[in-house]
């Protein structure tokens, strides 16, 4: 029988050394041409409601000049043990990408479960859920075939839109940012959506993913990885140039009926509650808008130090997570540009309102996207504050409030007391 490491690893299997050496056999026999400037991967696994996958092959290919296409690599990762999703999405993406696939434009490929970490190891913690650690691992293969492709490789997702002649802007950023030494650029805020690393930093990520990948999800553990290879802070490029096509899954109303687990693991949870500010309020986007989990956002403009956003949950909340996104999508404008984010404690009154909060964090570039640590922070929390810090002339965008709470409270308040899963 073979053995386990302490992290529940076979010790007769390396994964990512055997794997790099299949990767080079498949390479030599497939690719018979030059490195390009850049490889463009993606990791997907059959969803529920159907992949976006073929979507975003097709955004990628039409947003490619046939000059930047020269330039270009794709590389999909088809994961998981599905056989006959990997069959379907290989006839599909045949007969709609032929000529990249004759040409060694796009790329399709598959780690098959044995190369996989054994399940069960004590490395997979309870906070770190298992489609999580599968993400986890999937990328880290994904990253490891694309070592030789190119100079840069763009971390993409499995359900975007890219923004027209995106290749050329990240070459004109790349540019510009010669001269500065930087571990990853942001092309987006979103997840790991639009990540750009250089090809020569990819074996060290797969192997921080293969090491870590019980740990947090994957748009938790990139932050890690930038910071121990001495960038501290994020480099946000805008105009952003990606997008998801979709932000979040819904329940149907039969899965809604039965208490079912809400959304997917990776969607924010927005337990109830209501929405208050005294920010100007106009009859075209209102204050709750901020918190819904869709594409509506909150609109106001000339806003004074101290204007605030709150929103006031019915019933306390364990939270893990909180996500603040303000500005547009595409380039960033009407951003918050100075402003914080606070978590209220010990509600009173009526109506309600918190009398005492807590600092979670400062804005950058008018976001925030922070675990709560320590928990003791996010415990029982009853309001959410989004403060401005200093007057702001001009229009402001408040697009995303996002709040993801301790999994195993938030489900059995659920149950137990049959809340709307739905502001």
């Amino acid at each position: 029988m073979p053995h386990e490491d302490s992290y529940g690893r076979r010790k007769d299997l390396e994964p990512l050394e055997d794997w790099q050496n299949l990767t080079f056999k498949y390479l030599e026999k497939i690719q018979q041409r030059k490195k390009t400037w850049l490889t463009v991967g993606i990791s997907s696994r059959p969803q529920p409601d159907g992949s976006g996958l073929l979507h975003t092959l097709l955004s990628v290919f039409r947003a490619a000049s046939k000059v930047e296409q020269k330039r270009l690599t794709v590389l999909v990762h088809l994961a998981g043990a599905d056989l006959a999703w990997r069959r379907e999405t290989v006839l599909h993406a045949s007969s709609l990408f032929s000529p990249q696939i004759l040409a060694g434009q796009l790329l399709l490929v598959h780690a098959p479960p044995e190369a996989y970490p054994a399940e069960g190891g004590t490395r997979a913690r309870a906070c770190c859920r298992e489609p999580d650690s599968a993400q986890n691992v999937d990328h880290a293969f994904l990253v490891s075939f694309a070592t030789e492709l190119s100079e840069y490789f763009l971390l993409l997702e499995d359900n975007a839109f890219c923004a027209p002649n995106f290749i050329s802007h990240v070459q004109r950023k790349v540019d510009a940012l010669r001269s500065q030494p930087w571990v990853f650029l942001e092309f987006s805020n979103l997840g790991f959506l639009g990540k750009l690393f250089r090809s020569g930093d990819l074996p060290v990520l797969a192997r921080f993913l293969l090491l870590f990948y019980g740990e947090k999800p994957l748009d938790r553990l990139l932050p890690h990885f930038r910071t121990l290879l001495a960038q501290k802070d994020p480099i946000l490029c805008r105009p952003f140039l990606f997008y998801h096509r979709v932000s979040y899954r819904t329940l149907n109303d039969s899965q809604k009926a039965s208490g079912a687990q809400r959304k997917s693991l990776y969607s924010p949870d927005n337990p109830p509650g209501a929405v208050f500010t005294d920010m100007k309020i106009f009859e075209v986007h209102f204050p709750w808008e901020a918190y819904a989990l869709d594409e509506s956002f909150f609109w106001t403009h000339n806003v004074s130090a101290g204007s605030h956003l709150t929103v006031i949950l019915n019933h306390p909340a364990d939270l893990r997570r909180v996500q603040v996104l303000t500005g547009t999508v595409v380039d960033g404008r009407y951003a918050l540009e100075e402003g914080q984010v606070e978590l209220g404690h010990e509600p009173e009154g009526m109506p309600q309102r918190c009398t005492r909060f807590a600092l979670l964090g400062l804005l950058r570039e008018g976001q925030l996207d922070q675990e709560v640590v320590p928990k003791s922070v996010g415990h029982e929390v009853s309001c959410v504050r989004l403060v401005a810090n200093a007057d702001q002339v001009g229009g402001l965008i408040v697009r995303h409030i996002y709040l993801w709470e301790e999994r195993a409270r938030a489900l059995g308040a659920a149950q137990d007391k049959g809340h709307s899963i739905r502001p």
